[in-house]
């Protein structure tokens, strides 16, 4: 099974150029599953079911509750900005988180996705976030970290796979609420519970970034060079027994036609 996750950047920059690369570089991956944020749709389209389409797979969507462009970051009133799931295989249920809002760090309500998947030999639970992008705002990520993990541990029990839950943290590897949500380095929320970062298993010598300074998209963040973006693997009491990580690796670092996809960079993960 392969699974993705991926900030695909909303409307920013030139998003009609960059639908063309991301359709691209999803064909190219051939996820089984891909798990997205910052998905945008309006009255009359929505990317989701766009490339879900586009590459034959089953979609399912959760809209930001304060979407659109309140915001005027890109001049488009009326551009929703959501989660995604595709699937290879049927969707068979899905549920949405609201987490609280954070007034004082962020311009939108922070929601999860979850969506029950029939994979083959068992149901697959998956999860998608974007939680909090202000560097100042852990306080705020871990507040959500505690919110989020009941809801992923109480909809993940009873089924055979191990639950993955994926998305742009805005948080680094050694955050507290990195560490809060794996909970291997701190207590974890859900006592007997932890989630294992992909990466940090096997990813190798390389360091993962996903958002990275040679990325023409990032030069204006501030920031880069750093791992914010995660597939994380459901382990403890109650969540099923099979699943284990193969390999990891990041992709859409390819410019397509001369255009890199998006802001971030994707995590690709082989799992058995």
């Amino acid at each position: 099974m392969r699974v993705l996750t991926w900030n695909v950047w909303w409307r920013f920059g030139p998003w009609e150029e960059r639908q063309s690369a991301i359709l691209k570089t999803l064909a190219d991956v051939d996820a089984d599953v891909c798990l997205l944020q910052e998905v945008w749709a309006t009255a009359e389209q929505n990317q989701a079911a766009y490339l879900a389409d586009q590459l034959g797979l089953q979609w399912a969507w959760s809209a930001s509750p304060l979407g659109g462009d309140g915001s005027g970051r890109i001049g488009q009133d009326g551009t929703d900005i959501g989660l995604a799931v595709l699937s290879r295989w049927p969707i068979v249920k899905t549920e949405e988180l609201l987490l609280s809002p954070t007034p004082d760090v962020d311009h939108r309500t922070r929601t999860v996705l979850h969506a029950l998947i029939d994979a083959p030999d068992g149901a697959l639970p998956v999860f998608t976030t974007h939680l909090a992008s202000a560097p100042w705002a852990s306080a705020e990520r871990c507040a959500h970290v505690r919110e989020l993990m009941p809801f992923v541990v109480a909809r993940s029990q009873g089924h055979q796979r191990r639950p993955l839950l994926a998305g742009d943290f805005n948080a680094l590897p050694d955050a507290d609420e990195t560490r809060l949500l794996c909970g291997h380095r701190t207590a974890p929320v859900v006592p007997g519970v932890t989630l294992v970062d992909l990466w940090s298993y096997a990813g190798g010598d390389a360091d993962g970034h996903t958002l990275v300074g040679a990325n023409p998209h990032v030069r204006g963040h501030g920031h880069f060079g750093i791992r914010i973006d995660y597939l994380l693997l459901g382990i403890g009491a109650g969540l099923g027994t099979t699943g284990r990580v193969l390999d990891v690796r990041t992709a859409g670092e390819e410019p397509v036609d001369g255009l890199v996809p998006s802001d971030h960079y994707a995590v690709v993960a082989d799992l058995s």
